[in-house]
Formats: C-alpha cells, structure tokens, sequence
C-alpha cells in the first residue's frame, strides 16, 4: 500500500489560518476530490472539524480521524489514537493508496515517521497570513509531475500541482 500526504501551500510553506484554510480554489478541490475518491483518507480532528459539516464524512472515502480523545464520536467515520492504527485500518480495507490530508501536525508526524511515499503538493502563488505550515526536504523527493493552473474568474490565484516520490 502506498501512503501518499495531499496538501495546498503558499511558496512559504502556509496552509491555514485558524483552522481555516487560507484561499477559495474550486479547481484545487476538484484536484483533492478526483485524487482522493475511493480511498481511505486520514485525518487529524482539528482538520477534520474545519471541514464544513455538509460535507462530513468526505463522500465515496473511506474518513478516518485521528484523535487522543477515545471519546470523540464521528458519524460516518472511523476514530483512531494513533497514525499506525490508521494504516492498520487502511491495511484491513485492501487500501492501496492511502492519503494523508492533515491538519499540520498530522503532515509531521507522517513526514518525521518516514511512512509517506508520494506527495501531492499543491503549491498556491500568493503571500498568506497563517499559523499553520507545511515544510519538507525536496532534497529526500524527485518530481514526476506538474501542472500549472493559471488564475482564473472562480480561482482567484494561480496554481500547480506537483507530484513527488521519495527518491
């Protein structure tokens, strides 16, 4: 099984602001959607609650949270204490690419373990104000792929999408 980490940053690394994320990119979504359909996605609590409540749990996947709350109840979703036991449950569902969609502390506990093999990086042209952040080494990465999006009436910035494995 493959364990891949889908994130959207600005240059500097910036991906969210009070558990918000910073930007309105219905063509990054639509990036997020089609790449992550049919696949369990792992998720921390925090990112999982900014996720706006009609569209929890994310349709056609497989939601599972990540919290140290063994009270914490989502309807639809599977709660876990740790990213091991996410793999786990991805393991028993015949996964074969499972994704890791944050929030922050989530991408580095994936990226510190070593257990993530491919990234997709959204990388968002603009200057933001934030709290949260997204860093890593390209030096440990090759890229396959990318695409440029250039800005548009419904996306305010312009965009590309990378794809990267760990080298």
């Amino acid at each position: 099984m493959r364990i891949s980490l889908i994130v959207a940053t600005a240059p500097d690394g910036a991906i969210g602001k009070d558990n918000k994320l910073l930007w309105h990119l219905p063509a990054d979504m639509k990036y997020f959607r089609e790449t992550t359909s049919g696949h369990c996605v792992i998720t921390g609590r925090k990112n999982y609650e900014s996720i706006p409540e009609k569209f929890r749990p994310l349709p056609n996947r497989t939601n599972i949270v990540l919290t140290r709350n063994k009270n914490c109840n989502f309807p639809g979703a599977i709660s876990v204490s740790s990213l091991q036991e996410a793999i786990k449950v991805c393991q028993q569902h015949n996964e074969t690419e499972a994704f890791i969609i944050g929030g922050a502390e989530i991408y580095r506990q994936a990226i510190d373990a070593g257990i993530v093999d491919r990234i997709y990086l959204t990388l968002v042209d603009g200057t933001f104000d934030a709290d949260a952040y997204f860093q890593f080494d390209t030096s440990n990465w090759i890229e396959k792929s990318s695409l440029r999006f250039d800005k548009d009436d419904k996306n305010p910035f312009s965009m590309t999408f990378f794809v990267y494995e760990k080298a």
